[in-house]
């Protein structure tokens, strides 16, 4: 019964303080409905589904038994994170986690901060600054809420609340499935882009156009069938050009740093 009754004031609430939002978020264009704290809640729920949908297929990387595996892959996420450059570097609580997948090239962030990233991606790269530049990628997606704003448009606010409010096991777990597969705006693609390069230019050891090289990479291949990253990330040709263009802007470009941890990461997995 109590539930019951808070419902209608979780709804009540939200819509109250959606004029002081538009007014004052720091968010850029665009209205989200989502409070940074409903990001975090959205985001643990959907990480649990997430963490709890490839484990019962045997494909998440436990980062109890994988130590170093692990210690390798968050030297490079938190080099990004320490960039200097987040809005919501101590808000979010900022995690990673691998997906064993050999066959998928791909990375994807849920609201709140919890990246996942696949195996085949981090194998098929041929340096640490083309994976920094791919999970920048979609650090800036989860920093700049990207997320949260696709998912509003996709699903509508009423169904995220009932999610949050766990009423709607079903479409948590819809969610969780199709975020690697969530499709964004050109605009959201083109500032996720930007950020890469803003961030890896914040860690002073990564070349900050390393996302354009995992693009390069990809479109050379002559792979019989196109990576999900790309499907889910149209048009890479103008993307290198950009984010080659603001990583000239910014000075950062010819950077050499070390691959060995991601050599390392590569043999272990």
């Amino acid at each position: 019964m109590r539930r019951t009754l808070l419902k209608p004031w979780l709804y009540l609430g939200l819509f109250l303080t959606l004029g002081s939002m538009a007014s004052c978020s720091k968010d850029g264009d665009g209205v989200i409905l989502f409070s940074v704290e409903d990001d975090k809640a959205l985001g643990v729920k959907v990480a649990h589904q997430t963490d709890s949908t490839y484990r019962a297929q045997g494909q998440l990387l436990e980062k109890s038994s994988n130590a170093r595996v692990y210690a390798l892959l968050n030297q490079i996420v938190t080099r990004v994170l320490n960039s200097g450059q987040l809005q919501y570097r101590n808000e979010f609580p900022w995690d990673v986690q691998i997906i064993k997948d050999d066959k998928t090239l791909n990375a994807f962030a849920t609201p709140g901060g919890h990246i996942y990233v696949f195996s085949g991606l981090i194998k098929f790269l041929d340096s640490e600054d083309q994976l920094a530049g791919v999970l920048g990628h979609e650090i800036a997606h989860a920093d700049r809420r990207h997320t949260s704003r696709q998912l509003q448009q996709q699903y509508g606010i009423s169904v995220l609340l009932s999610v949050l409010l766990g009423e709607n096991p079903n479409q948590l777990a819809q969610i969780a499935t199709g975020l690697g597969q969530l499709k964004f705006s050109r605009d959201y693609e083109r500032e996720a882009d930007e950020y890469s390069v803003v961030y890896l230019n914040g860690t002073s050891y990564y070349a900050c156009d390393g996302a354009a090289g995992f693009f390069i990479k990809a479109q050379t291949q002559g792979q019989a069938s196109t990576p999900e990253f790309l499907s889910t990330h149209p048009d890479p040709g103008s993307r290198v050009e950009a984010i080659q263009t603001k990583a000239d802007q910014l000075g950062c470009r010819n950077r050499t740093s070390s691959s060995a941890s991601l050599n390392e990461l590569k043999s272990l997995l």
